[in-house]
């Protein structure tokens, strides 16, 4: 689409605005009425580590997104020279599950706790244990009950219990509502029924009955929306929040809040059974649409699901490019001492394809990019570490293929799970986010990885402010009773299927060659983290 039907679209109010906070960085995307982006905004932030829990400010949240939109509007005005006042629909999108709860008064009672933290041990294998199902320590639920364990004093007044998408879209339209997704992020749902599991929410009531709370878990928790359904609007204050300029009107509809792994599943049109993706950034996951429930419950794989509601088996890895990132920031250091202005996409892009220049094995390197705790292993804490032998082959290629290696290599243990253990069967797995910006190289690794077809779509780069977008545009413009599922094939992704790379035989067996030694070399991170010298 031209900029003459771009501003064309805003004008006549065909558009759809969607905000994703990713850890990292906020953006924002606005579509025209065929869910194409036409404008867009961005601001960079980052959690803290303060008090032993990763968390981000009230401050950074609300200050982060205001610049966010003012970048989008500014971008509108450079594009279109149309000062924007009205959208079609706005979606919130954020990283999934964490522990934000309030009060009757709306304090925020504890500094919000992220999905980083790993800190809910005890209580995510006591509710594992009573539910007969995986209650990962990112969940809400799992910090709530480790509250509850630590005698913590808020939780007698808590009031509302919320993630961060949850929150922001709260105080934007005034509606305790969390898209399906999210809420499958939070506690246990139901699919059949597309709500909260309720036998197991009368276990939890029971379970902490004898502490006499003045609240019942369902009436601190958001109520549970399916994609497409009325989320409330965008109130007058929900606006000046929003836009601090005053410009933006109070009226527009929005959709039900996601999590990250939603926004990916419609980014990547794998909201289907038997569709897959895997979201590559600060951390990752791969999300498949299952055709049937799991036969047993695995401490390694999330039970969450698509913002319809089917039931969506996640690997996830709490750390992916964190580390990964660092080194590539030694290089630019290293080009800038030598006097060479460092063009960043240019330096992520040769060290990328470098690394297919590598032997498949690495050539015996090994790396770790625990920056934080990885559950998938079993750390609390993590320790970035880079490891080889004398007799290791130590040359750049090898170096790069490695921390890409690594990247996906905690995911790998729970697809593991999935394709041998589960038989699960995946017809379409496409990729998204950071790993995959340089063209055919994080692709082909994750092909390897997980042997099997993996594709990328020009949308991509996107990611989920997109994907909130279309699920904003969804409400909106679906016909009737429309599905998710068929409003993405017919009317976002006709004719756009990506470009898709096979597993390589070879890199395939040495992805396996490393895995094997991964594994047994989680001894030397243990050893890192056990030391205590950091």
């Amino acid at each position: 689409m031209g900029a003459a039907e771009a501003k064309q679209a805003i004008l006549e109010n065909r558009t759809a605005l969607g905000i994703e906070f990713g850890s990292t960085r906020i953006k924002a995307v606005l579509v025209d009425g065929n869910n194409m982006p036409i404008a867009s905004g961005g601001h960079e932030w980052e959690n803290r580590y303060e008090n032993g829990v990763w968390t981000y400010s009230l401050e950074d949240i609300w200050s982060g997104i205001q610049d966010c939109y003012q970048q989008m509007v500014k971008d509108v005005k450079e594009k279109y020279g149309i000062e924007l006042t009205r959208v079609g629909a706005i979606g919130i999108s954020a990283m999934m599950h964490g522990y934000m709860p309030f009060d009757k008064a709306g304090n925020l009672l504890v500094p919000f706790r992220t999905w980083r933290n790993n800190i809910t041990g005890e209580a995510s294998r006591k509710l594992s244990e009573l539910f007969q199902y995986n209650i990962p320590q990112r969940w809400s639920i799992a910090h709530l009950y480790q509250a509850i364990l630590n005698g913590e004093p808020h939780v007698k007044d808590i009031d509302y219990i919320a993630t961060l998408e949850a929150y922001v879209h709260w105080k934007l339209t005034g509606q305790r509502v969390l898209g399906i997704g999210d809420v499958a992020g939070m506690f246990p749902v139901d699919s059949s029924k597309k709500d909260y599991n309720e036998t197991m929410v009368q276990q939890f009531d029971e379970l902490v009955s004898s502490y006499g709370f003045p609240w019942k878990l369902r009436e601190i928790l958001p109520k549970c929306l399916v994609a497409g359904e009325d989320a409330g609007c965008l109130t007058e204050e929900g606006a000046k929040l929003l836009d601090v300029t005053g410009r933006l009107e109070a009226g527009i509809p929005m959709c039900p809040p996601e999590g990250d792994a939603g926004t990916g599943m419609v980014a990547t049109n794998s909201v289907a059974k038997r569709t897959g993706n895997v979201s590559a950034g600060t951390s990752v996951f791969a999300s498949i649409v299952l055709e049937k429930e799991l036969s047993a419950p695995y401490s390694e794989i999330d039970m969450v699901a698509t913002p319809s509601g089917h039931p969506v088996a996640m690997a996830h890895s709490n750390n992916c490019t964190t580390d990964l990132n660092a080194w590539v920031n030694i290089f630019r250091e290293f080009t800038e001492a030598m006097g060479i202005e460092a063009d960043m996409n240019k330096l992520f892009g040769t060290l990328y394809n470098k690394a297919l220049e590598g032997d498949v094995d690495c050539g015996g390197l090994l790396s770790y990019c625990y920056f934080s705790g990885e559950h998938m292993t079993g750390f609390s804490e993590g320790r970035p570490l880079f490891v080889r032998s004398p007799e290791s082959k130590f040359n750049l290629a090898n170096f790069m293929r490695t921390h890409l290696y690594t990247c996906l290599g905690a995911m790998r243990v729970g697809l593991d799970i999935l394709f041998k253990k589960e038989g699960v069967k995946v017809d379409r797995l496409l990729g998204h986010g950071g790993l995959f910006k340089t063209k055919g190289v994080g692709q082909q690794i994750l092909a390897d990885a997980v042997n099997a077809p993996v594709s990328v779509m020009e949308t991509a780069g996107e990611g989920g402010a997109w994907g909130i977008a279309v699920l904003a545009s969804y409400l909106v413009n679906k016909d009737g009773n429309e599905t998710l599922e068929d409003f993405l094939d017919t009317k976002v992704f006709a004719g756009n299927q990506g470009s898709t790379l096979n597993p390589d035989p070879e890199g395939v067996e040495g992805f396996n060659m490393f895995m094997e030694r991964y594994m047994k070399g989680l001894s030397i991170e243990r050893a890192a983290v056990d030391s205590k010298i950091w």
